[in-house]
């Protein structure tokens, strides 16, 4: 005989969500920082409760039965909406202590983060915000809430995110100081010919100028390919090697590399994305008001 219904809390929802994430009982309960057993113990009541096994034994793992998911399609909605409702409105920077995560990457971690760092501060010490990196895995870390804000050039267009623009940015080719190439602005020709190194981001994600030369039938001359922009500098070193980079990670470099324009006139749009979880935290509208400020000084700055 099935269990009671309305016998379910959020808690068990919550357990069942990130047993789906994690594919794993063991990662679900060090996620939400239960025991094994306990993690086992409500899936076995949610089991009674749906009638339906969940979750099945597959190789090594498991995996979620198609009920399983629809469930945890609605539990996620019910989740964040509850959280949301028991989240305080109110918040005083100065006397406020809350922990918040933004997933984000290179180009946001030098270019908007140390302004939205120096404020908070100054105004808000009781805030402890970890950074962590997105890579290609930002929009999965906010479903799973590994993180409350995602900064990056994306967009997440499904229901239950929210989105803010923060600033466009197009590209830069940077090389060795003494490469011949940096005297004079790169026309397409010697651009699609010169050996290059190439960003990846791990394999998942094109950058748009790529997006834009594959519309235009060209392929880059590409040697080396490195998951992010970070060590660029080093890597050109001593080399007829260019890369294309975000002109403000360029600019970012100083005299390390010399930086001319990029044939390609691709632009990126930088935004910032939540769900409804943190949507009416005090704390996280504040830093995300922050952040977008940050964003707009970049922008000021450089008028």
């Amino acid at each position: 005989m099935s269990r009671d219904p309305f016998t379910l809390d959020f808690s068990a929802l919550r357990t069942l969500r990130a047993v789906h994430v994690h594919g794993s009982f063991s990662r679900a309960a060090d996620q939400l920082g239960l025991t094994q057993p306990t993690v086992s113990y409500t899936i076995a009541r949610l089991r009674e409760v749906f009638e339906d096994e969940l979750f099945v034994r597959q190789g090594a793992g498991i995996v979620p039965t198609e009920r399983c998911t629809e469930i945890v399609v609605q539990a996620v909605d019910l989740t964040d909406r509850f959280e949301a409702l028991i989240t305080p409105c109110d918040f005083d920077p100065a006397t406020a202590r809350a922990d918040i995560v933004i997933s984000c990457n290179l180009y946001e971690r030098i270019v908007i983060l140390p302004r939205v760092i120096h404020r908070a501060r100054q105004e808000a010490r009781g805030l402890r915000l970890r950074i962590i990196p997105s890579t290609v895995y930002g929009r999965d870390q906010l479903t799973r809430s590994e993180s409350d804000i995602l900064i990056g050039p994306i967009a997440i267009k499904d229901e239950g995110y929210y989105r803010r623009g923060l600033l466009q940015e197009g590209y830069s080719c940077v090389m060795d100081p003494a490469n011949p190439l940096a005297r004079n602005p790169l026309d397409m020709k010697v651009y699609v010919e010169v050996p290059q190194i190439v960003v990846n981001y791990g394999g998942n994600f094109r950058s748009r100028f790529l997006v834009m030369l594959d519309a235009q039938g060209h392929s880059l001359n590409t040697v080396i390919e490195v998951p992010s922009p970070a060590d660029i500098p080093d890597l050109l070193r001593g080399t007829d090697l260019i890369a294309t980079v975000p002109t403000r990670v360029a600019q970012h470099f100083g005299a390390a590399v010399a930086a001319v324009p990029c044939p390609v006139p691709a632009q990126i749009s930088i935004a910032m994305h939540w769900t409804a979880r943190t949507h009416r935290s005090g704390p996280h509208r504040w830093i995300r008001d922050l952040i977008a400020q940050a964003a707009a000084e970049v922008v000021e700055a450089e008028a």
